[in-house]
């Protein structure tokens, strides 16, 4: 007998991933508030390959509008102050030793716009994730009838579900990008 192609824990569990990924790329945009996650999507180039800035220093952010990077090893400081200088952050690091301090400059209103925008984006993309998950568990129930290991009445009643779990992880997606939206346009 033939195993059945819908599985609802990995349909549950690439859509909860999809959402989780949105959080992680929503944490990365800056608010004009001092966040550690800012810097984890840099990598520096040390010892030969590119690493990611926390596997060669410790961030901190002491002050609200302060984030301090420790450097640990005095020789790859100045590969790590480019790395910063060169994200595109609009961070402007003062070295002073092995410690860099990234003050957050104020955010005008066009950057925030911007950032809200690139919010948005992050926003549409999870929610195609999404979909294209409930496109695939509605072909496997479609194909588990097809095979006859389910009957019409079960592949409407999974349709339905897959619907309902599409539905919920589309509101969390959307509960997400409003959030910081209206953190990021500080309403």
């Amino acid at each position: 007998m033939a195993t059945p192609k819908y599985d609802k824990a990995d349909l549950e569990r690439r859509m909860k991933g999809a959402v989780e990924s949105l959080r992680g790329d929503l944490s990365g945009l800056r608010t004009g508030r001092a966040n550690v996650a800012l810097l984890d999507p840099i990598t520096v180039e040390v010892y030969g390959s590119h690493m990611p800035l926390n596997a060669v220093a410790t961030v901190s952010a002491p002050e609200p509008r302060m984030l301090s990077v420790q450097v640990w090893d005095k020789s790859t400081v100045t590969p790590v102050e480019k790395a910063i200088r060169s994200a595109g952050l609009g961070l402007n690091p003062i070295t002073d030793g092995q410690t860099l301090r990234l003050p957050i400059p104020d955010l005008t209103e066009e950057r925030r716009k911007e950032l809200a925008k690139l919010a948005s984006k992050y926003a549409e993309n999870a929610r195609i994730a999404i979909r294209n998950v409930r496109r695939d568990g509605m072909e496997a129930a479609k194909a588990d009838e097809t095979k006859k290991l389910i009957s019409e009445d079960d592949r409407k009643r999974l349709e339905t579900e897959v619907q309902k779990l599409t539905d919920e992880q589309i509101k969390a997606v959307d509960e997400a990008a409003a959030a910081k939206e209206k953190e990021i346009l500080g309403k």
